[in-house]
């Protein structure tokens, strides 16, 4: 018998632990899922926008990995300072994989990035996705024009939420908190901003589109402004999915707006410069223009321009940041790791491993996890051998329990999923995602009552 820890319970945690459990011969695994969270499926849950009810139907699969019978998910376990420190997860399992993600923002290094009203995208998605860590509740209050700074696909989710009105959000899990502030908001203007051109923008086709289907918004384009980008005057070079990216905007751009409430603006070739305050708070955005180098980068004009903005969320990437006990590289962001296995002064670590954005850095789709976790797993069956003769605790969990650590288990969290049904009904909804730690944990004792 393995028994193995997986540390993270998003997908490239339960992807992991699908490897280990549901495949032919042996060693027979064990696995435990451990979280911080007493909620399973991480970024599922708390990073997929309310309104993307099919990618959010993934967690019917994850689900299906944490049901069986081989697996446990015991959330509300905190690993590192003030949990179990990593050593002695060691002393518990063969093995620990860890998946514990990117959980920071890169930031953009300017004057005024600190100012009230200024935002990672990350803190503006943790609150209209009800993470129990987000204790901000005043993002949109007496707000009229917001700068999303960034062109990938987690701008694109901030300015469609912004964007959208409250009926079509009270359809989703949106917590009730959020739902009443974006519904009472005045934002009447969106400019989403990327410091190069549209054929270089990181949105995939499909969430940009999105924008132009919202009924109360519409998508502002100034062709001009693509003209910049020598690629936009002629797309036949370029990959299908930035070809479609340029059709898009390019269709936006010969449009005439139809006088809808709302106003999305995408903008290319200005790079944010300063962030300018005005009463104590951020009141606009100073970029400067920027024009192709030729080499697939950005040199700067010298010539500046100012966007209003009471509110600017910062969407320009995340960092992996250092679990206490494991190696960590500061330039990438990730621990060091040869096809998964955790590197220390470059030696294999028997029994330490990596899965995930921690491993490979904040790249790909929630499908990338997939082959990423396999080749782990594939990494950590090899060891197996080895790793079964080391002698560990007969049942970790009852260890961990002997140490006084209480973990929600699955009856738990289904209690939760309970309770949010319960709430969603109260308010003549559907789903709706408790708002915070207190209730989330007062849900979950109701399992053992």
């Amino acid at each position: 018998m393995l028994h193995v820890a997986v540390v993270g319970s998003g997908p490239s945690g339960v992807y992991s632990a699908q490897g280990l459990v549901r495949r032919n011969g042996p060693p027979d695994v064990r696995v435990d899922v451990l979280d911080r969270l007493p909620c399973p499926y991480g970024l599922v849950r708390y990073g997929v926008a309310p309104d993307h009810e099919k990618i959010k139907s993934l967690q019917n699969s994850l689900r299906g990995v944490l049901e069986d019978k081989r697996v446990r998910f015991l959330g509300g376990v905190r690993i590192g300072p003030g949990g179990i420190p990593v050593s002695r997860l060691r002393e518990l399992y063969h093995a620990v994989v860890y998946c514990v993600g990117a959980a920071t923002d890169r930031r953009l290094g300017v004057p005024g990035e600190d100012l009230p009203g200024s935002w990672s995208a990350t803190e503006f998605v943790s609150w209209y996705s009800a993470h129990p860590d987000a204790a901000v509740e005043g993002f949109v209050r007496d707000v009229r024009s917001a700068v999303v700074i960034g062109v990938g696909n987690v701008a694109v989710d901030v300015t469609r939420i912004l964007a959208r009105g409250a009926p079509e959000l009270s359809r989703t899990d949106i917590p009730e908190a959020a739902l009443a502030a974006l519904a009472a908001g005045a934002v009447t203007d969106i400019s989403m901003v990327g410091r190069r051109g549209p054929s270089q923008a990181r949105f995939t086709t499909k969430e940009l589109r999105e924008l132009g289907t919202l009924p109360d918004a519409d998508v502002v384009v100034d062709s001009a402004e693509l003209a910049l980008d020598p690629d936009y005057l002629d797309p036949s070079g370029l990959p299908a999915a930035q070809r479609r990216n340029v059709e898009v905007l390019r269709g936006w751009a010969d449009a005439t707006p139809l006088g809808r409430p709302r106003r999305i603006r995408p903008r290319f070739f200005l790079r944010p410069v300063e962030l300018l305050a005005d009463g104590g708070r951020v009141a606009a955005v100073r970029f400067e223009r920027t024009v192709p180098d030729g080499s697939g980068g950005v040199t700067g004009t010298g010539r500046y321009e100012e966007i209003e903005a009471q509110l600017v969320l910062r969407s320009v990437g995340y960092r992996g940041v250092p679990l206490d006990g494991l190696p960590f590289d500061p330039l990438l962001g990730t621990v060091p790791n040869l096809a998964g296995r955790v590197l220390r002064d470059g030696a294999v670590v028997p029994g330490e491993y990596v899965a995930g954005w921690i491993k490979r850095g904040p790249t790909g789709v929630i499908g990338t996890n997939r082959p990423c976790a396999k080749e782990t797993v594939t990494s950590l069956l090899e060891d197996a051998p080895a790793l079964a003769r080391r002698k560990v605790a007969e049942d970790p969990l009852e260890a961990l329990r002997a140490a006084g650590v209480r973990p929600v288990e699955w009856a738990g969290w289904q209690a939760i999923e309970r309770a949010e049904a319960e709430l969603g009904a109260r308010l003549g909804r559907g789903v709706v995602k408790l708002p915070d730690w207190d209730a989330l944990w007062a849900a979950a004792r109701t399992a053992s009552t």
